[in-house]
C-alpha cells in the first residue's frame, strides 16, 4: 500500500493544503518522502460533520457488528505486512523486534475489545421491575444501560506509534463503545499513521458502516488539534503526550460552552522503592533488572523507572555500584525524534550542572542522533527541597534518592505527584514495612507492583494504566485494558417505557442474550 501523504476524511483521501511537513528518519535526521499537507479548518469541519452524521447509525449497531469492525481492522493491520514495520522503523528509530511486538499488542487490544463487546457486561444493564402494589407507594419500572458519548478525538502518541496511536487503545475502546473517531496523527510518524488509517478506512467500508465512523487528520501546526477539541460535535478526547500538551487540551475542553472530558495520559516518573531485606538479598540482580527496564526503548516508555527510593545503607551503595557498572556498558540509542533527543540531553545537562546531585554513571557515547543513558543520586533532603527533581526527564535517565530512615522515605513519597506505577522490591522480611507503605502508595499511583518494573503493560481485564494527576487527567479511568471502554460511555435510565420502545438490551425477552442485573442480582 503506497504512502501518498493524504488526509483520510470519511471515505475520501486527499492532500492537505494547510502548510506542509515531512517525517524525519530518526537515525539519519534526513527527511522522508512524501510531503504531507496539514488539514484546513474546512477539512476539520467536514470530518466532524461526517462523524456527527454517523453517530446515531453507528451507536445503534449491535455489539457483534462493532466487534466485526475491530476484527476487520486487526486483519487489515496484519495484511500491511513488513511495509508497516519498515516505515515505522524509519520514522521512530525503534528496532524491528519492538515494533513487531507493538503491532501484536495493537492487534490484541482490538481483539480484547471485540471480546468485551461479545460478552456484553460493559453495558451494565440493570432492571428494577415495577411493583404496582407496593405500599405506601407503587414502585416504577426502571431500566438502565450505558450508551456512547458521541464522536471522539484521539491524539496519536510519539512513543507508541501503533499501540497508542491511530488504531491504538483510545481508538479501539471508543469504536467499541459506539463512538465515531477522528484521529489527529502525530507529526513524527505520519507515514505509519497513514498506512494504519487506510487499514481502518477499508475496514469501515467493508463492514458497510457510515463513512464518518473514522477520519484521519494531519496538522502542520497546532490549529487542527486545538480546533478538534473545541468543536462542539466532539464529545470526548483521548490523549497521550506531554504534560503541557495535555493540560492545554484540558483547558480548551473546560472552556467550551459544553465542557467535555479529556482523558490525558501525561507525565510520570514511576518510583521504585527498594526495601532493606530485598537489597541485602539481591542488590546486584535488582540492579541488572533496573537498568534493563530503564534503557528499554531508549527509556521512552511512560512507565520508565525514573526514580529509585531506598534507605541509605551499604547494600544500597552496592546496588548503586552494580547499576553504574551495568549502565556504562549500555550503548547510546536513537530516540524517537531529533527534538526529543535534544530535550533529553538538555535535561541530563541540567542535572549534571547541579551541585546537589551527583552523576553516578552514563552509558556509552554514540552518534549525534543518539542519547546516552544516565544515572544520578541525591539525598532525600535535597529531593524534598527541589521540586524540579520530581519532574520527568523523558528518556533513559533516573535518580536515586538516599533516605535516612523509613520516616524520611515516607516524607519523600508524600511529596510525589501522581504516578502511573509504583514498584516495591521486597522479601518476606520486608512485609511489615510494605504494609505500612501500601495505603500511601494507593493514593499516589494507578498500579502497584512487587519485585518488578512498570515497563511492560499487560493488556487485560484487571489492568489500570492511569493514576492521579499529572499521570493522567482523571484517576478514575484507564487507557489500557477492558475498563478503558467506560471512558466513552454514560448511563441512561428508562422509567416505565413500554417494552416495544425499550432498546433491545433492556427488553423483557433479552434478545441479545446479555448479562443483566435484575433487582441487583447479576444474571446471564
Amino acid at each position: 500500500m503506497p504512502i501518498l501523504g493524504e488526509l483520510l476524511i470519511g471515505r475520501t483521501a486527499r492532500p492537505g493544503q494547510n502548510g506542509t511537513f515531512q517525517a524525519i528518519d530518526a537515525a539519519s535526521a534526513q527527511a522522508l518522502v512524501p510531503v504531507f499537507g496539514g488539514a484546513s479548518l474546512d477539512d476539520l469541519d467536514q470530518a466532524c460533520a461526517l462523524a456527527a452524521q454517523a453517530f446515531d447509525h453507528y451507536r445503534a449497531t449491535t455489539p457483534a457488528q462493532r466487534a466485526a469492525l475491530l476484527d476487520a481492522i486487526a486483519s487489515n493491520l496484519l495484511a500491511l505486512g513488513d511495509a508497516l514495520i519498515q516505515r515505522c522503523m524509519s520514522e521512530t528509530g525503534l528496532p524491528r523486534a519492538r515494533l513487531e511486538g507493538e503491532r501484536g499488542r495493537t492487534v490484541s487490544q482490538l481483539g480484547l475489545f471485540a471480546q468485551v463487546l461479545r460478552e456484553g457486561s460493559y453495558l451494565d444493564c440493570r432492571i428494577d421491575p415495577a411493583q404496582p402494589l407496593r405500599q405506601p407507594l407503587p414502585k416504577v419500572d426502571l431500566r438502565l444501560r450505558n450508551i456512547p458519548l458521541g464522536p471522539v478525538a484521539v491524539f496519536g502518541a510519539s512513543n507508541f506509534p501503533l499501540a497508542f496511536s491511530v488504531a491504538g487503545g483510545d481508538s479501539a475502546s471508543a469504536l467499541a463503545a459506539g463512538c465515531p473517531v477522528i484521529v489527529k496523527a502525530h507529526s513524527a510518524h505520519p507515514g505509519t499513521s497513514e498506512l494504519v488509517g487506510r487499514a481502518i478506512q477499508q475496514a469501515v467500508r467493508d463492514c458497510d458502516l457510515p463513512e464518518g465512523v473514522f477520519s484521519l487528520l494531519f496538522d502542520s501546526g497546532r490549529s487542527i488539534g486545538q480546533g478538534l477539541v473545541a468543536d462542539p460535535r466532539i464529545k470526548a478526547v483521548g490523549f497521550t503526550g506531554s504534560r503541557s500538551g495535555g493540560v492545554a487540551l484540558m483547558q480548551i475542553a473546560a472552556n467550551r460552552h459544553e465542557p467535555i472530558p479529556v482523558y490525558a495520559e501525561m507525565s510520570a516518573i514511576n518510583p521504585v522503592i527498594l526495601l532493606p531485606s530485598a537489597l541485602a538479598e539481591r542488590a546486584s540482580s535488582i540492579a541488572d533488572s533496573f537498568i534493563a527496564s530503564l534503557t528499554l526503548g531508549a527509556g521512552q516508555f511512560c512507565t520508565n523507572p525514573g526514580l529509585i527510593l531506598a534507605i541509605d545503607s551499604p547494600t544500597l551503595r552496592q546496588f548503586e555500584l552494580a547499576a553504574s557498572a551495568r549502565l556504562q556498558a549500555v550503548p547510546a540509542q536513537t530516540m524517537l525524534t531529533p527534538g526529543i533527543c535534544q530535550s533529553y540531553r538538555a535535561g541530563v545537562v541540567a542535572w549534571r550542572e547541579r551541585g546537589d546531585v551527583q552523576l553516578l554513571a552514563e552509558g556509552d557515547s554514540g552518534s549525534e542522533q543518539q542519547a546516552r543513558a544516565a544515572l544520578f543520586v541525591t539525598s532525600a533532603q535535597t529531593f524534598l527541597a527541589q521540586p524540579a527533581l520530581r519532574e520527568e526527564v523523558f528518556g533513559a535517565c533516573s535518580l536515586i534518592v538516599r533516605c535516612k530512615d523509613l520516616s524520611e522515605l515516607q516524607q519523600v513519597i508524600h511529596a510525589l505527584e501522581g504516578q502511573l506505577t509504583i514498584a516495591l522490591h521486597l522479601s518476606a522480611a520486608d512485609h511489615q514495612q510494605a504494609s505500612h507503605l501500601l495505603p500511601l502508595l494507593e493514593r499516589k499511583a494507578g498500579r502497584i507492583l512487587v519485585n518488578g518494573f512498570g515497563t511492560g503493560v499487560e493488556v487485560g481485564h484487571a489492568m489500570v494504566h492511569g493514576g492521579p494527576f499529572p499521570a493522567t487527567s482523571d484517576s478514575r479511568t484507564t487507557s489500557v485494558g477492558s475498563l478503558a471502554i467506560q471512558r466513552f460511555l454514560r448511563p441512561v435510565s428508562y422509567q416505565d417505557l413500554p417494552d416495544a420502545l425499550l432498546p433491545p438490551e433492556l427488553q423483557q425477552a433479552n434478545p441479545l442474550n446479555l448479562p443483566r442485573r435484575l433487582n441487583g442480582e447479576l444474571r446471564s
